[in-house]
């Protein structure tokens, strides 16, 4: 230890940062500072401590996402690297000044639009309109002539209005009504947005002409919608249910209402995808913008039926912003799966949104990757039949699933298998049940040759998947159903026996009447009904059941948003004649919502024609 020295004001080393500090401090001088040099180290020691327990905090606690924005927001330019996840599989926090500069840029660019282009560039709904086919609504709502099918239809409609008035009732303003408590229910996949069974309802309403049921809907939207919630949300949900949501209902009535709130909306999700490869992560904070991959997904992988199913709804929020950039996101996606290797052209459900590689090679046309297809063959047909890489993409994955995973059981039931690294697992899931009417209306645009091939395929799904449900108590299908150990058609484990409301089954019934009009899906549709309402209607309101090779029926007190948006949509439809949403104009979001075929051609006749 070195011996104490004296220091006075002329020997103040000006070089000792030390005593820099000190003679920087107002009303005091140097002389009275004589610090020894193992002070001078203790304070020095202290004062780095301190800094980095600052900057520690500052970047690694997990609330510290608000002040890190404070500083790093005001960076004009942060690196991509930057983003990537520190912890594979983990909460991948995204570096938020590119996330808000991108979101800036969105509105900078609408404004920019709004002001300058207003003659050419924003969408006019008159034009829509006038490029449409047939009326939305057809000549009378839909009503069919036949007086039995006519009966059947008001049952259904009776039925929405049942599931509705007790949703008003006890769970209004709430994301879904339990039905056996008689309350409401918000969930964790919606990042705080409320009101899901009332979005998922709009368009349900309105074509089934209960105005007051969808004015009261509308009235909610404008009074109670608030989309500035700071929770975790599902991008793939938020975007089938509250963006598809409002997207149709715009487009069916033409409130203005709808537009400012989907736009709102839609740049919300933007964040999402600021990854190395713009894959867009599961999860997104819709206050923060930060994004995260789902703990249960293989090493931070994105999902293929999350990622892959938001074309739809991304084309149209540029249409209506009449800005590129929700093509632009989506079409990157579909630029990297084209580029990356695909094993026995199949896709697999997991991908890495850091490295765009796969992550396992399991694959389902079920859940998981169910409706990346669907959006494939819907991409094209919404596109006016232009998006030709769609179409390739989509008649490309098909033959590979017809080679790898379509299977005929020994009691001749076609069936779609899943894939796991070259080993089937004989397992069809209820989800996989919508693939019948997907493609039964993909059959005209496939090689002329395959037309007929591609309706009796789609007729022969559906015909497997109406057998899942005659071959149950209930005659409601299972959650999943098996085709090995003897068993055909049935769900062989417990943990399938389920069913929660499901619509795809019924709305395979829906496509394959529309395409063919064969009696029998409409007499399969009336099985449903009859099912529903045997099993799954309580005293207020519908609730999914958890077997259904049991009479004895145990609900499980939840009457799912999609029953109202699509299960009860598609029995009406059913029951329609085909001029209510016509398929020449309309193609259905996976979550029912109907948006219009985009005809770019007409559009571009009418500006000029207005010129």
């Amino acid at each position: 230890v070195r011996p104490a020295v004296s220091v006075d004001a002329g020997s103040v080393d000006q070089s000792d940062p030390v005593s820099m500090v000190f003679r920087k401090l107002p009303g005091v001088s140097a002389s009275g500072m004589g610090l020894r040099l193992s002070q001078k180290f203790v304070f020095l020691l202290f004062l780095s401590g301190l800094v980095t327990l600052c900057f520690g905090a500052l970047f690694f606690l997990p609330d510290s996402v608000r002040l890190k924005r404070i500083f790093l927001d005001r960076k004009p330019v942060v690196s991509r690297e930057a983003t990537e996840e520190r912890l594979a599989g983990g909460k991948a926090l995204e570096d938020l000044s590119l996330s808000r500069s991108r979101a800036e840029s969105v509105s900078e660019r609408a404004t920019v639009v709004d002001h300058h282009g207003a003659d050419t560039d924003t969408f006019s709904y008159a034009k829509f309109k006038r490029c449409l086919l047939k009326p939305p609504l057809g000549r009378d709502y839909g009503k069919p002539s036949d007086p039995n099918t006519n009966e059947r239809r008001e049952k259904v409609k009776e039925m929405m209005k049942f599931a509705w008035d007790n949703y008003k009732l006890y769970a209004w303003g709430k994301n879904e009504l339990r039905p056996l408590t008689r309350n409401g229910h918000l969930g964790n996949m919606f990042g705080g947005l409320k009101g899901a069974s009332i979005i998922d309802s709009l368009d349900t309403l309105y074509i089934m002409g209960l105005m007051d049921e969808y004015n009261d809907a509308k009235e909610w939207v404008q009074t109670s919608l608030d989309l500035n919630s700071n929770g975790e949300a599902s991008l793939f949900e938020v975007n089938i249910r509250y963006v598809g949501g409002l997207l149709s209902a715009y487009y069916l009535t033409g409130e203005e209402v709808f537009k400012s709130k989907v736009l709102e909306l839609g740049e919300k999700l933007l964040p999402a995808f600021n990854t190395p490869t713009g894959i867009p992560r599961g999860v997104i904070n819709l206050g923060s913008g930060t994004s995260w991959s789902w703990g249960w997904a293989s090493a931070g992988s994105s999902i293929l039926a999350e990622f892959g199913t938001l074309h739809l709804e991304f084309v149209h929020l540029s249409e209506l912003s009449a800005n590129p950039i929700y093509t632009e996101k989506v079409m990157n996606i579909r630029k990297l799966l084209n580029k990356i290797e695909k094993p026995h052209g199949l896709y697999p459900n997991f991908l890495s949104p850091v490295s765009g590689n796969w992550v396992q090679h399991h694959v389902s046309i079920g859940g998981l990757g169910d409706s990346f297809y669907e959006y494939l063959i819907k991409s094209f047909l919404m596109s006016d039949k232009t998006d030709g890489d769609a179409k390739k993409m989509y008649y490309s994955a098909l033959e590979a699933i017809e080679a790898n995973l379509v299977q005929k059981s020994p009691g001749g039931l076609t069936y779609m298998a899943e894939w796991r690294g070259g080993i089937l697992d004989h397992k069809m899931g209820h989800l996989a049940c919508f693939s019948g009417g997907m493609i039964g209306i993909g059959a005209d645009d496939g090689v002329p040759e395959k037309r007929q091939h591609y309706l009796d395929l789609a007729a022969e799904i559906t015909h497997t998947c109406h057998e899942s449900y005659t071959r149950s108590a209930t005659k409601l299908g299972p959650e999943a159903f098996r085709f090995d150990g003897g068993g055909e058609a049935t769900a062989t484990r417990l943990s399938d026996r389920y069913y929660i409301l499901r619509p795809e089954v019924i709305e395979s019934y829906m496509y394959m009447w529309r395409l063919t009009h064969d009696p029998k899906y409409r007499e399969w549709g009336w099985e449903a009904v009859e099912a529903l309402e045997q099993h799954c209607r309580v005293e207020a309101g519908f609730s999914g059941i958890r077997d259904v090779y049991t009479t004895t029926a145990s609900h499980d007190n939840m009457q799912q948003s999609f029953f109202l948006s699509e299960t009860l949509k598609y029995l009406y439809l059913l029951f329609s004649d085909d001029d209510l949403l016509p398929l020449e104009d309309w193609v259905f979001n996976t979550e029912a919502h109907p948006l219009p075929i985009i005809r770019k051609s007409c559009l571009q006749d009418e500006k000029q024609h207005e010129m």
